[in-house]
């Protein structure tokens, strides 16, 4: 009878615990099923959702009034040049609209990315002329510029082929240099600090940067970017990573472009190259000037000087870069890790103005050359080269410059 008792008294207990386990159930659902109505016959719109930023609604108000110098003035590139670019990642850039607010538009996000780039100032003083937040301009400045590097970079950067490679060579045979597709030169990028291995981006000017190697043809346009190694590294080591090096030493024939534009002169094949300064490799593809610390002949010395002149387009295209994008002037607060891509981004759109006509202004170079931007380190002569075929190529240019302008 014992057990019997003490049978039911555990009956009635499980009995009662799952009654209240069925009884906690019942009521969460019935609270669940009450808020999901609640939320269905409320509305979810606030007095107060950002804060009213009205020196920056003024600011945008003014600008969209704007005559095409002042707009020009305010974001370095014209009205066409910018409804061009909205027109080619516009939809990119689009947000989503939800209940809480609505989205900034794309014309907006485009205007603060130039912005940014074209002055490369505070967030701060950023989100409160255009009327977003501080974190909102950091945000769009990081989405806009990947947008604009991922959607635009092989449609505007690339090296010339067909009858762009033709017209590239004739372009620098008219400025007395034959077999050329382009110069290639690179330069220093200022940057603040990186919290990792910051000793390694001291450039021999003492401060910290990146660098951009480039590719620049007869327009100054450029087809070959490769930016991000710490300012410490050589011309050659920077090279010797990047794709355009592999592209070239990777094919059986050690050419970058196309075998049959060679020509022959004195029985040796010149084939169709860049030319470099003296800080970087001798090679079949790549021709720089001679070293000056060598006594030169008249025709080495007019070489170098046909050369160097030629290939002043890649000074002129880094001097127009910088001038219209200042955020490649001076250091920004951005993070290292994100500053290739802004470099990219910058030349991109570069290449778009200069395809636009969207002409670069003479105050802008004064701007750039003003007291207090960062001086660019000498250039590091390289002296690793041994006696090769492509020096065989130098001296058959060298000796036959005119001939083979006439070719």
């Amino acid at each position: 009878m014992a057990r019997i008792r003490q049978r039911r008294v555990r009956e009635m207990m499980e009995r009662d615990r799952r009654r209240r386990h069925y009884l906690r159930r019942r009521r969460a659902f019935l609270l669940s099923s009450m808020a999901a109505v609640f939320s269905l016959i409320t509305s979810t719109s606030r007095h107060v959702w950002v804060r009213n930023r009205s020196p920056g609604q003024n600011f945008w108000s003014e600008a969209k009034s704007f005559d095409n110098d002042q707009w020009k003035a305010q974001f370095r590139v014209n009205r066409t040049t910018f409804d061009y670019l909205l027109e080619l990642i516009g939809p990119s850039i689009v947000r989503r609209k939800t209940n809480y607010r609505k989205p900034i538009e794309p014309r907006r996000r485009l205007a603060v990315t130039l912005w940014w780039f074209a002055r490369s100032g505070e967030y701060r003083s950023i989100a409160n002329m255009f009327g977003v937040g501080i974190a909102t301009v950091c945000t769009m400045v990081r989405q806009v510029t990947s947008a604009i590097v991922d959607l635009l970079y092989q449609r505007f950067v690339s090296l010339p082929s067909g009858p762009r490679l033709e017209i590239t060579i004739q372009a620098f045979k008219d400025r007395s240099y034959p077999q050329c597709a382009g110069a290639i030169g690179a330069t220093h990028i200022p940057i603040a600090p990186p919290r990792d291995n910051p000793d390694d981006y001291i450039n021999s000017n003492g401060w910290h940067s990146v660098i951009l190697q480039a590719v620049v043809d007869h327009n100054s346009c450029f087809t070959d970017v490769y930016a991000g190694w710490p300012g410490s590294t050589s011309s050659v080591t920077v090279l010797s990573s990047s794709d355009l090096y592999l592209k070239a030493e990777d094919r059986p024939d050690g050419y970058l472009f196309p075998r049959d534009k060679s020509i022959m002169s004195d029985g040796v094949e010149v084939p169709v190259h860049l030319i470099g300064d003296t800080s970087f490799p001798l090679k079949p593809w790549l021709i720089k000037a001679y070293s000056q610390e060598h006594q030169l002949s008249s025709e080495q010395q007019h070489f170098t000087y046909t050369l160097n002149s030629a290939r002043s387009v890649v000074d002129t295209a880094f001097m127009r870069l910088k001038g219209r994008w200042r955020c490649l002037l001076k250091k920004n607060d951005i993070d290292v890790s994100m500053m290739p891509r802004v470099v990219a981004a910058c030349c991109i759109l570069h290449n778009i103005c200069e395809i636009q006509k969207d002409c670069f202004l003479p105050e802008w170079n004064i701007e750039m050359t003003s007291p207090g931007n960062f001086v660019q380190p000498d250039t590091a002569q390289y002296d690793g080269d041994a006696y090769c075929s492509a020096e065989v190529i130098r001296d058959t240019i060298t000796h036959n410059l005119l001939s083979i302008l006439q070719y």
